[in-house]
């Protein structure tokens, strides 16, 4: 027993890729894939996936993993034990039960077209912004599935008729992949019967679309009746580490365990062994910072979201968190990139900011579709100040750069304020910030974070830390690993790499200053004229 292969796969559903993973039980990546996937815009402010696209980008990378594993000798059919799913939370997508087919684009969580809804239901109910947040932990924005939903079932009729006839299902893309794996609208399962695909979400998702109860974690019937959305379309809740069901015929590794699943932000806590007080900074197509608060939610004064950090098992504790979300972040790169042409390659960023010394009083705000913690602006708009005939796209590459570590410190100054109790600091006094995610990897930007924090930040050795949260939860649920493995120091045996801080504290000051004066700057800026 000792030798047999033991492997756990994991599926990372991204923004923009989708890749799976496989690792073994030393939770070391044995097999990977990626694909890449186009977003759509309609139009200013408004951003969508195919749901088609992103289900074949997940076939194709569990089927091109496997081919990976068998040719490196694994024996990965018998081997893999199970599967976990991790995915970009909020994006929402609803689909027809019968055909299976989706009734519109998913509308990506970073989509602002429901900014009228939103205005229309602070004026209509009593607590204005804040209606929900004693409920669901979140305050009314365009960030979550619910205002998504509320524009699909008004705004789209083969959505209304599809509610009508009772044949449409809600979920996030969690709930979307799920569905699709064990069974979708009808297959045939592996006793020779026809099956249904199972209709969940995890707590952790669930807690991202506004309609969940935190202290219950289930759905909110009052917020239900307040916004007109028929139960009989959501998922059912579960938990994040157990079987929810299995493959079906036709998709790679059909019988396997589907056994774990949490929203990105929430895995990549798991796959850094956050425990109470200590929190993560996840640097993607956004940046999402978690401070682990134990079995309390903590209800923010300083613009910060209670949300459910895990729940690893259906009997196990209920871990919350306090999250700062920012929108844009390498999505800034990607603008360099793609609209810009500043750069060819979003690796190019680092080299190019390097040129240059500071960013000669440049100050970017990405604001794109509005600005959202601490600040929760929708009408806010991307600012780019103090460019003179000096300024080079050096300056600019190097302050995009900027503006991701200065909201990170926004988010955490925040947090400092909420919960400066509950953070857990080092044998001197220091707050560790944990680092991941793709744009991590960027030395520059990680040194420019710790300097404007004043504190160290650690990256892991392995800064995929979102697949392999979703590997441990999958292994928890099927006795892989035991909870002391998953969130043990000692396990970790590749030492981190940390950057500590090299401006005198004067200087960041002055710093943080001109970049809040840089983001009043971006308010009330959504209806200028064209």
């Amino acid at each position: 027993m000792a030798n047999e292969e033991v492997l756990i796969g994991s599926i990372d559903q991204g923004t923009t890729s989708t890749r799976f993973f496989i690792y073994d039980r030393n939770a070391k990546v044995v097999a990977s894939h990626q694909v890449e996937f186009g977003q759509i815009y309609p139009q200013a402010g408004w951003v969508e996936h195919d749901p088609m696209e992103i289900l074949e980008s997940v076939r194709v990378c569990m089927q091109v993993a496997c081919e990976k594993a068998k040719a490196a000798g694994r024996e990965v059919e018998k081997g893999l034990k199970a599967i976990g799913i991790t995915n970009q939370r909020e994006t929402t997508i609803i689909w027809s039960k019968s055909t299976g087919r989706p009734l519109y684009n998913a509308i990506v969580w970073m989509d602002a077209r429901t900014s009228s809804i939103c205005r229309r239901l602070e004026k209509e109910l009593e607590n204005g912004k804040n209606h929900f947040v004693e409920s669901t932990g979140l305050p009314i924005s365009t960030y979550f599935s619910a205002l998504k939903l509320l524009w699909l079932l008004e705004s789209v009729d083969d959505v209304k008729r599809a509610v009508k006839d009772n044949d449409a299902l809600f979920g996030t893309v969690d709930s979307w992949l799920i569905w699709n794996l064990t069974g979708g609208a009808k297959t045939i399962g592996k006793d020779g019967t026809e099956v249904q695909g199972s209709h969940v979400t995890d707590c952790s998702n669930a807690a991202r679309t506004m309609l969940m109860d935190l202290k219950t974690l289930e759905w909110h019937e009052p917020t239900l009746e307040i916004l007109n959305i028929p139960p009989s379309i959501l998922p059912r809740i579960v938990s994040n580490a157990e079987v929810i069901g299995e493959i079906v015929q036709g998709w790679p590794f059909a019988g396997t365990p589907l056994a774990g699943c949490l929203g990105d932000q929430h895995a990549a806590m798991v796959g850094q062994s956050c425990r109470i007080g200590e929190a993560k900074s996840t640097y993607g197509t956004g940046c999402f910072i978690l401070l682990n608060t134990g079995e309390k939610a903590i209800v923010s004064k300083n613009g910060l979201l209670s949300t459910v950090a895990f729940k690893l098992g259906p009997s196990a504790p209920t871990n919350y968190a306090l999250e700062g979300s920012i929108a844009i972040a390498g999505a800034a790169v990607q603008w360099l990139r793609d609209s810009l042409g500043i750069i060819q390659s979003a690796s190019e960023i680092e080299d190019l900011a390097r040129t240059v010394e500071n960013t000669g009083g440049i100050y970017f705000v990405p604001a794109f579709n509005g600005l959202f913690a601490p600040w929760w602006r929708d009408d806010a708009r991307g600012v780019c100040i103090g460019i003179t005939r000096f300024t080079t796209k050096a300056h600019i590459a190097r302050a995009v750069l900027e503006s991701m570590c200065f909201q990170v410190k926004e988010v955490l100054n925040a947090m400092s304020m909420d919960a400066k109790e509950e953070e857990r600091t080092n044998e001197k006094g220091e707050f560790l910030l944990r680092v991941d995610g793709g744009a991590s990897v960027n030395n520059l930007l990680m040194q420019i974070q710790a300097d404007l924090l004043g504190s160290p930040v650690v990256r892991p050795a392995d800064t995929e830390t979102t697949a392999l949260g979703a590997a441990y939860a999958a292994g928890l649920a099927t006795g892989v690993w035991t909870e002391e493995q998953v969130f043990s120091s000692e396990a970790k045996k590749e030492e981190p790499t940390v950057f500590y801080p090299t401006i005198e504290d004067e200087h960041r000051k002055k710093r943080y200053e001109s970049w809040c004066k840089a983001v009043e700057r971006t308010f009330d800026l959504a209806n200028l004229s064209f």
